[in-house]
């Protein structure tokens, strides 16, 4: 069962959201909030696999949340639902190193994806902000091509998939390699990068323009 915090400020609203995600019996609500600060404190007190966050709420809203949750729970997955589709709330998400920003006007079955996409370590972006946010994101930057970061060519290659949103089994078939090879080869590209986690190396590749599909 994947155990679900769930910050919502609107009551209705997060009652609905919830009957969403338990349409799904692995998924489960274990906690519930109605503003940030308040999701923060349950993340600090109790164990959660996801960290489900709108962005506007009172006290405290989601991207602040992200922030101080993510610092202080780690392993947690972190799932920005929300209305907005805005560049800027996007680019601070992921600054945050949240590993997933979704807009409301999905479907179930979007949000049931999103959710095990986030817990397989996949980056997930809702088309319309990605389209807001790739160029951001690629403005001036050089090619990791051109920087000396001593990675193989195959370490680049996953890197290049880690950018297009695929899990370490989906690398693994793609490459023709272990699931095990391919999490020592991820392992080996964080410290080379100096990076902490699969979202800051998603976020590195399509930062220097690795995240194009063949």
């Amino acid at each position: 069962m994947i155990r679900i915090m769930l910050a919502e400020d609107q009551t209705l609203v997060r009652q609905g959201i919830k009957l969403m995600i338990e349409a799904d019996a692995s998924l489960k609500v274990t906690g519930e909030a109605g503003n940030g600060q308040e999701a923060v404190d349950l993340c600090r007190q109790e164990q959660f696999d996801l960290a489900l966050l709108d962005i506007r709420m009172p006290v405290m809203n989601g991207l602040e949340a992200s922030r101080l949750i993510r610092e202080s729970c780690p392993d947690i997955k972190i799932l920005i639902l929300t209305t907005f589709n805005d560049e800027d709330y996007a680019m601070e998400a992921l600054k945050n190193q949240v590993n997933g920003y979704l807009l409301k006007n999905g479907d179930i079955e979007e949000l049931h994806r999103a959710i095990y996409h986030c817990m397989e370590g996949g980056l997930i972006i809702e088309g319309k902000v990605a389209a807001k946010v790739m160029p951001s994101l690629i403005h001036s930057n050089k090619s990791l091509q051109e920087a000396d970061t001593g990675l193989t060519e195959r370490e680049v290659s996953i890197l290049s998939l880690i950018g297009q949103g695929q899990n370490n089994q989906e690398i693994a078939e793609r490459l023709f390699l272990s699931v095990g090879t391919v999490k020592n080869n991820i392992s080996g590209i964080l410290d080379k990068l100096e990076l902490r986690d699969r979202t800051q190396l998603a976020i590195y590749a399509v930062r220097h323009d690795l995240d194009r599909k063949e």
